[in-house]
């Protein structure tokens, strides 16, 4: 029997829509075995997801997905086994916070020039914890009738050159992943086929990863097609990186995205977990 593996969700710590307890609650519903709980540039929703996994068979991974600027570009790390109390990497993941702080009130004064008043107060309403993301500001855009989905929304008003656009400032990959590793975790790039990368600008990026200790790359992931997957499991192949698996899930408005609810990895793919302390039951899926 093989262990059912989801390595990248959200909980309203930062920008999902179940409180850790209910994200643990829906990967058992679900049959998760092993979840990752993976916010973004935060480890707040942790504690409360062990807890709640304590009363569960589910294995929790303790996890976080870092905000890297990368020649222009924003691209995620997710950190996986990562220690949430180790210093360095909580100072590296306040001074993420500390941008994000003023990147939503920035987005709240430029949607207010373009007439949208109040709009990080109502973003404000949305969010659970510290952080208050694009997500929220489009939740709050949708109740006021802006546009009809979060979609629209990033479209309309959140990408380069809308109204609400504030360019991301984040760790250096190197940073990133010194974080990570004083934390004790595994580094792995986030649904990798999403980014507007060219194929050589794609393996640069995983090469410098790699370089910098990188584990692996998702494989698998929500946002993928099979064709995606199939690509990614050959450069994983190729470089000689590891594979995960994680659907990215907010939450039960986003249907299309469901926890576990993504395919198992190629075969000829090596697992990141598979050196992993898991259960006997299986080391792969």
């Amino acid at each position: 029997m093989s262990l059912h593996y989801d390595l990248h969700s959200h909980s309203r710590a930062s920008d999902g829509t179940l409180t850790a307890t209910e994200l643990v609650q829906r990967a058992c519903a679900v049959g998760v075995d092993v979840l990752a709980l993976t916010d973004h540039d935060s480890v707040d929703g942790l504690a409360e997801a062990r807890a709640a996994a304590a009363r569960t068979p589910l294995r929790l991974i303790a996890g976080v997905e870092v905000s890297v600027t990368w020649n222009a570009q924003t691209v995620h790390i997710v950190g996986l086994n990562v220690d949430p109390d180790n210093a360095a990497f909580r100072a590296g993941l306040d001074g993420l916070q500390t941008f994000r702080d003023w990147r939503a009130e920035e987005i709240g004064r430029r949607l207010d020039k373009a007439g949208i008043a109040d709009a990080y107060a109502g973003a404000r309403r949305f969010a659970s914890g510290r952080i208050v993301s694009r997500t929220h500001f489009a939740h709050f855009l949708v109740e006021q009738g802006r546009a009809h989905s979060v979609r629209e929304v990033f479209k309309k008003f959140l990408v380069n050159n809308k109204p609400g656009y504030v360019p991301g400032e984040w760790a250096t990959l190197e940073d990133a992943l010194a974080w990570i590793h004083a934390a004790g975790g595994e580094a792995v790039v986030a649904h990798p086929a999403r980014y507007s990368l060219t194929a050589t600008k794609l393996r640069r990026l995983l090469g410098e990863f790699k370089d910098c200790g990188g584990a692996a790359i998702e494989v698998v992931s929500g946002s993928h097609s099979t064709d995606d997957m199939l690509r990614m499991a050959g450069v994983a192949r190729a470089l000689g990186l590891r594979a995960s698996r994680g659907s990215d899930y907010h939450g039960p408005e986003n249907p299309w995205v469901e926890l576990g609810r993504i395919p198992p990895l190629p075969e000829d793919c090596i697992p990141v977990w598979q050196s992993w302390d898991v259960p006997a039951m299986a080391v792969n899926q």
